[in-house]
C-alpha cells in the first residue's frame, strides 16, 4: 500500500506564523512570571509554593496563579497566605487571580481575584 500525500495547502490557507509567535511569547512571559515572582516571595512563602505544584497562565489578558496542593495541610497553609500572595502578584499585574486546588478527592478548587480579597 502505498503513502498518499496531500499537496501543500496555498499560503492563504496556512496558519500565520504570527500566531505560532504568539503562543511562544505568552510562554515565555509566563516563565519569566514565574521566576521573577518566586524571587520576589520571602524564605516561608518559598517554602509552601515548594510543597505545591504552581504555575502562571495567561488567558485574555487576565494572569492567573494556579497552585495544586498535593495534601490538605499545604492547601490550608496557602489558602491562609492568599492575601500575601496577592501583595506579590500586584507587582506583576493590576487585575490577577489564584486558582486554588486542593487535593484530589479533597473539595473543589476555588477561583479568587485581585479585586475580592
Amino acid at each position: 500500500m502505498g503513502k498518499f500525500f496531500l499537496p501543500p495547502l496555498p499560503p492563504d490557507d496556512q496558519p500565520s506564523r504570527s500566531i505560532h509567535l504568539d503562543v511562544l511569547l505568552v510562554r515565555q512571559l509566563e516563565e519569566a512570571i514565574c521566576q521573577k515572582f518566586y524571587k520576589a516571595c520571602g524564605p516561608i512563602m518559598r517554602f509552601l509554593l515548594s510543597s505545591c505544584h504552581w504555575y502562571f497562565t495567561i488567558n485574555a489578558g487576565t494572569l492567573t496563579l494556579l497552585i495544586i496542593c498535593y495534601d490538605l495541610e499545604s492547601y490550608w497553609h496557602i489558602a491562609n497566605v492568599v492575601p500575601d500572595i496577592f501583595k506579590k502578584l500586584n507587582l506583576f499585574s493590576n487585575s490577577a487571580k489564584i486558582r486554588l486546588c486542593p487535593p484530589v478527592d479533597k473539595g473543589i478548587p476555588w477561583e479568587v481575584g485581585m479585586d475580592e480579597v
